[in-house]
């Protein structure tokens, strides 16, 4: 029998260079998306920034100079229904139309991984700058962009209360931070009393915690301070009373994840430090809850950007000026001129505060994975 000759060859290229086609395609897809969002944010802040006089179209609107920014709202909705952005989308998704179908076409006809992702990526991206480029075209022609504009644009409107929602944004981190803290504080000392062996202290907790996730914030702050604060004749503001329920019902959330955290820990761990002559309480101290806080930090950062939300329910309570939250201080904005402006700044405000604490909380879920910083996944 002849000898069988086997071809040795190396392993397939799963990355691999690029190529004219992948890269134009993904370039396409990049370029559609930028036409039809990016250069649409342009020619909407120049229109603002215009101070042009009032046309034709802005006053059959009803637009007229006795509006608080007229001028800004009619340069943002004639940038809206001009040639030009009309020329800049209909080139968008025409390069977003190109980019999906020779992306969808070729994907399969690609040999390595990287050609392939680019193929799709680009397809990908083209869809979402035909989508947004339509729905633009569409919008800047309807009857309701005068509405849309003169309502949630009217930005010069809100120029006289930067100051009180800069406050409201450094109200709401202090809130934040403070029933955060609190909030551990209490948390930790729940988890330890939820995994005793003493039925006396499981119990206590166990219905502590039952009822704060069980009952809605809301209700929380109401009853604490329309209910007992006031009806108990205590001397508690309404916005210390707001930093103890924050803290109170942050406290139970933290508590289970800090009783997840714990039992997490290999139960040799407990048992080595008990072999080295600790107490119980010390082989928690210095062996357990170490370890425990840095598998429970993501978790706990995620409850801190939820925290920041909750924090505008103390729309319920009366702050004074001094005192308002965000939402409150966007609030009280949009019913001295009932312009809607003031929630598009509040929401961009919230974004502000949560986004960085959020691109945070990945960074360190990303570092605790990598083993970085000693904690086994």
């Amino acid at each position: 029998m002849g000898a069988v000759g086997v071809e040795i060859s190396s392993p397939p290229d799963v990355r691999g260079p690029t190529a004219p086609l992948p890269a134009t395609t993904f370039a396409a897809g990049i370029a559609s998306l930028a036409l039809t969002l990016g250069a649409t944010l342009v020619l909407l802040v120049l229109g603002g920034m215009s101070n042009a006089p009032l046309t034709s179209f802005c006053g059959s609107e009803g637009i007229t100079e006795r509006i608080t920014g007229a001028r800004s709202i009619c340069g943002i909705a004639e940038a809206l229904r001009s040639s030009t952005e009309s020329a800049v989308l209909l080139a968008g998704v025409v390069l977003g139309l190109i980019a999906v179908g020779v992306g969808f076409a070729a994907y399969g006809r690609m040999d390595t991984k990287r050609r392939r992702n680019e193929m799709l990526a680009g397809a990908i991206l083209g869809v979402q700058g035909v989508l947004l480029g339509a729905f633009l075209l569409w919008f800047g022609r309807s009857g309701t962009l005068m509405i849309f504009v003169k309502n949630f644009l009217d930005f010069p409107i809100i120029s006289g209360s930067w100051g009180t929602l800069f406050t409201g944004m450094k109200n709401t981190v202090i809130l934040a931070f403070g029933g955060e803290l609190g909030g551990i504080v209490i948390g930790l000392v729940l988890a330890l009393f939820t995994i005793s062996k003493q039925r006396t202290l499981r119990a206590p907790a166990r219905a502590y915690i039952n009822f704060f996730r069980g009952t809605p914030l809301v209700w929380q702050l109401s009853f604490a301070y329309l209910g007992l604060a006031t009806g108990l004749g205590l001397n508690l503001s309404a916005y210390t009373t707001a930093l103890m329920v924050f803290s109170l019902n942050t406290g139970a959330y933290a508590a289970e994840v800090f009783r997840a955290g714990i039992q997490s820990i290999e139960r040799g761990q407990l048992e080595a430090a008990r072999g080295l002559g600790m107490s119980y309480l010390q082989s928690m101290r210095y062996a357990i809850i170490p370890q425990a806080v840095r598998r429970v930090i993501p978790p706990l950062m995620n409850e801190f950007v939820i925290l920041i939300k909750d924090t505008s329910l103390v729309l319920v309570l009366g702050l004074t000026q001094q005192q308002w939250d965000l939402m409150t201080a966007g609030y009280q904005g949009y019913l001295n001129s009932y312009f809607a402006s003031f929630f598009v700044v509040t929401a961009v405000g919230y974004l502000a505060i949560s986004l960085p604490l959020i691109r945070l909380v990945n960074w360190i879920e990303k570092r605790l994975r990598s083993g970085l910083v000693g904690v086994t996944a």
